[in-house]
């Protein structure tokens, strides 16, 4: 191999890049575009839930335990709806996604000592923030039922620290770590850089080798004394050192933008990166040895990227969740392990010591896709 003909070859792909207006847009605006539009579209924080409420009692009781659900941050009070008929056709036309029926006796009930039972409806299209609803609605109702239960033995000569530990016998205190505020945009800021490395350069780099095909300017490089290795390294390394760059800019959205607190070790991380870079550069070198056109490549490389990125990865998901055969194809694609990176020098602060399995399963990946990638291309075409 001669390094020559390999620098001359990058020096030719960089300046088809430069000066095509349409693949710079692709190297650098198509990347952060994405970045930006999927961290701001994508949340699985549930705050702020439209809700509206029939209240039947009308009493000092009804009142309070409505402002429960007022003060809280996670609900929006819509209006007091004047029957069942308007929550039932709010629900339906999806301008509430709960609704909270106090029954008539509430505060009678309450002050005789008889159970109530108040209704809540709740919009199950979405299961998980339907659950997740459902579960701020408890907590929200027991909250209440405690407080009652509390005065009640403060009426009665017990203190409120006596009433409290006589209610609560067992108190859990709960603490999130590494993400205190449990905000979805820290994890998905930063998980983001997986997702867009895992397309971006395969698309680049398919799209980069099919062009010449379809260009026909491939047949020079096969009349000529370069070798299928310096072609594909001149060919591929400009996109590696093009994702770098998109690197450090991913890394400047996800601390700056969507404020993602960044405790690892950067030269692990980058180390890492570069890791997982040439790892899809050689998946988008297996889409070129089988599309001959470029809408066939984009076509392939989001199919075989992005999508399994999305599903696979525990992006949205986690894998633990999944049943055992989803699970075992999940560890077939780098995005599972490179997120996990991402996640663990981002959130908390991993390194090498922690990590390094998954950077050496990168590794091998990357070892595996780059060999089927050079003994597959062939100089010649095969007829």
């Amino acid at each position: 191999m001669r390094f020559s003909r390999v620098r001359a070859l990058i020096y030719k792909e960089w300046r088809e890049i430069l000066r095509d207006r349409l693949y710079r847009l692709m190297t650098f605006g198509v990347p952060v575009l994405t970045f930006i539009v999927l961290g701001y579209g994508v949340s699985m924080d549930v705050e702020r839930i439209p809700f509206a409420v029939l209240d039947e009692d009308q009493s000092a009781l009804s009142r309070e335990y409505l402002h429960r659900f007022l003060d809280s941050r996670y609900f929006d009070f819509q209006g007091i709806a004047p029957d069942a008929r308007t929550l039932d056709a709010l629900l339906a036309d999806s301008r509430i996604r709960f609704a909270l029926i106090i029954p008539p006796r509430f505060q009678r009930d309450l002050l005789a000592g008889r159970s109530v039972a108040v209704q809540s409806l709740i919009d199950g299209i979405f299961p998980y923030r339907a659950q997740v609803n459902k579960g701020y609605v408890s907590a929200i109702n027991a909250h209440f039922s405690t407080w009652l239960l509390e005065n009640y033995l403060m009426e009665r000569g017990f203190s409120q620290e006596a009433a409290r530990r006589t209610i609560q016998p067992v108190r859990l205190e709960t603490r999130a770590l590494y993400n205190q505020a449990v905000r979805s945009r820290w994890s998905m800021g930063s998980g983001l850089i997986m997702l867009v490395l895992m397309f971006s350069p395969p698309f680049l780099t398919a799209l980069g080798i099919v062009r010449e095909k379809e260009q026909g300017s491939i047949y020079n490089i096969y009349a000529s004394p370069v070798s299928a290795g310096e072609f594909l390294l001149g060919k591929l390394l400009p996109y590696v050192f093009l994702s770098c760059i998109n690197v450090f800019l991913l890394w400047i959205l996800a601390t700056g933008l969507f404020g993602a607190p960044f405790k690892g070790d950067p030269v692990f991380f980058l180390g890492a990166s570069l890791l997982f870079i040439i790892c899809t550069t050689g998946i988008g070198l297996l889409i070129s040895l089988l599309a001959r056109t470029q809408a066939a490549a984009a076509i392939l490389a989001m199919v075989l990227t992005f999508i399994p990125a999305i599903l696979y990865s525990g992006l949205l998901v986690p894998v633990e969740s999944m049943d055992a055969a989803t699970r075992f194809q999940a560890q077939l694609f780098p995005a599972f392990y490179y997120l996990q990176i991402v996640w663990g020098t981002f959130l908390k602060g991993l390194g090498g010591s922690v990590l390094w399995d998954k950077v050496l399963i990168l590794g091998f990946y990357a070892l595996i896709v780059w060999l089927i990638g050079l003994y597959s291309f062939h100089k010649r075409p095969k007829r």
